[in-house]
């Protein structure tokens, strides 16, 4: 406890830490919810495609009961521009954002929790079992990663699409207008759930080694063999006794796995096995930004934006990751 207390003592004198906490904890809350202040006219798509930033146009208030009907138009500016469809760029980047992140904090998740749970255990057990299990890694490093993800990806996507096409149709034929909306909302997202699993079946390998070796030390502590000597179960060793000493470290190789797996799954969109249209990633939208960038008229802003804000969070998060880690290495003087 004294060296966590410590720990913290050092991260507050980290300001590249702290100021990068800072400015993640602004970027989670204006992708969450930051697209919900946009007006519907200048996220539904119009006919002013390709909008310099900070352009200025009058758009098309259209009547709710009759979507031909216009009831005049509305001032609007489109402070990053505007996309190929006529959308809000600002809108449509924090909307990305959202995606990138919940992907990257999904797959964190059910990385922290196969990894933490193999890494405890390879390093508690020990003995050949700890030999096999941590084999296991080495071959499971040896191929690479990218190509499961897509093999993945590629597997299974074709019967998720067909389960939620199959559950709009349901709807369709029962009448239940509001679960046939939901489902073809969701069609667009179809490959989210394959790749926030296949990163995180994936990702956790590294974390499983940091976990493991940690343990190596703290099962030799005198706490861990009075824990032993009054009878107590392994697994109550582990999760009363170990897994608290290990949250500081499993903390920062979290904060240090999500920006993985956000530019995994932009490479994932930028190749087109990622979300699909109208949805949009931050990923999704680095692809439709490079397809409009050439040297006759360059659309600049449509790549230079998406490019910006995803390389300040990832910068953000590893210096975070970097900062926990250097305040709670047992190595670290004040």
């Amino acid at each position: 406890m004294a060296e966590q207390s410590n720990g913290w003592r050092r991260l507050k004198k980290n300001r590249a830490a702290l100021a990068s906490l800072g400015f993640l904890i602004l970027v989670v809350l204006a992708c969450f919810i930051g697209p919900y202040f946009f007006p519907e006219e200048m996220t539904a798509g119009s006919a002013f495609t390709f909008q310099p930033p900070g352009a200025r146009v009058d758009l098309p208030v259209k009547d709710p009961l009759d979507a031909a009907k216009t009831l005049g138009t509305k001032p609007v500016t489109f402070l990053l521009g505007s996309d190929d469809h006529g959308k809000d760029l600002f809108a449509r980047v924090l909307a990305g954002g959202r995606v990138s992140l919940l992907v990257g904090i999904a797959a964190g998740l059910v990385n922290l929790l196969i990894g933490v749970a193999y890494g405890i255990t390879a390093g508690f057990v020990g003995g050949r079992t700890g030999q096999v299990l941590m084999r296991i890694i080495d071959l499971l490093n040896s191929i690479p990663q990218i190509l499961i993800i897509m093999v993945f990806i590629a597997s299974f996507s074709g019967g998720f699409v067909s389960l939620l096409d199959g559950g709009r149709l349901w709807a369709e034929a029962n009448g239940h207008a509001h679960l046939q909306s939901w489902f073809a909302s969701l069609l667009p997202y179809n490959r989210i759930l394959i790749v926030i699993l296949s990163i995180g079946l994936i990702e956790w390998l590294t974390m499983a080694r940091i976990i493991r070796g940690q343990v190596l030390v703290l099962r030799e502590q005198q706490y861990i063999a009075a824990a032993r000597a009054m009878g107590q179960s392994t697994l109550t060793i582990m999760v009363k006794h170990l897994l608290p000493n290990l949250w500081t470290i499993i903390l920062t190789c979290l904060t240090l796995t999500i920006p993985a797996v956000v530019l995994d799954e932009s490479f994932l969109s930028f190749l087109g096995l990622g979300i699909d249209e109208p949805a949009a990633s931050w990923g999704s939208l680095l692809k439709a930004g490079a397809q409009v960038v050439n040297p006759v008229e360059s659309r600049w802003w449509l790549l230079v934006f998406p490019a910006a804000l995803m390389s300040a969070t990832l910068l953000a998060l590893n210096f975070l990751g970097d900062g926990l880690r250097d305040a709670f290495d047992p190595r670290s003087k004040e």
